[in-house]
């Protein structure tokens, strides 16, 4: 196993298991569901959603079918991703594919365990109201963006 190896298994690690042990303390140290949604800012409310379908509640699934394609979905994402990361030596691309099979692993795991991922941070400013999202949601997108940043500027990185 080579560094840039090393590096993306890490980094999937640090996502996956940062995002289950925040989503488990939430729902059971705590106890979101039975105790409800509380401030940690002016702007930010912790509160609990059940996200049935994927990214900002698109295509919600009400059956069995859909939950468990979803859990395949995921993944089966995760593992063309990893197969990409584990040949890519640019630290760039390793960190970004990281972050994305980090995020599907810990949402594909709710989908199998609760049937819907668990959302919880909701961002908010007078009338202002963004989605309800979890660290895992965080990683998937920073992990997207950081793709398509190295798609238009590939001169950044030429090695591990």
């Amino acid at each position: 196993m080579n560094s840039a190896q090393r590096f993306g298994l890490a980094t999937v690690l640090v996502i996956f298991l940062s995002d289950q042990a925040l989503k488990i303390w939430l729902l059971y140290g705590v106890g979101l569901a039975e105790n409800g949604p509380f401030d940690l800012t002016p702007f930010m409310t912790i509160v609990l959603a059940w996200n049935r379908g994927i990214s900002y509640g698109l295509f919600q699934q009400g059956t069995d079918l859909g939950r468990w394609l979803l859990v395949l979905l995921s993944f089966g994402a995760a593992i063309w991703l990893w197969r990409w990361m584990w040949r890519s030596e640019r630290r760039f691309t390793v960190l970004s594919l990281a972050l994305i099979i980090g995020g599907a692993l810990g949402n594909g795991l709710d989908r199998a365990v609760y049937g819907a991922v668990v959302d919880f941070v909701h961002l908010h400013w007078g009338d202002f109201s963004w989605y309800i999202f979890n660290i895992a949601d965080v990683a998937i997108v920073v992990g997207v963006l950081g793709l398509l940043y190295e798609s238009f500027h590939p001169e950044t990185e030429k090695t591990a």
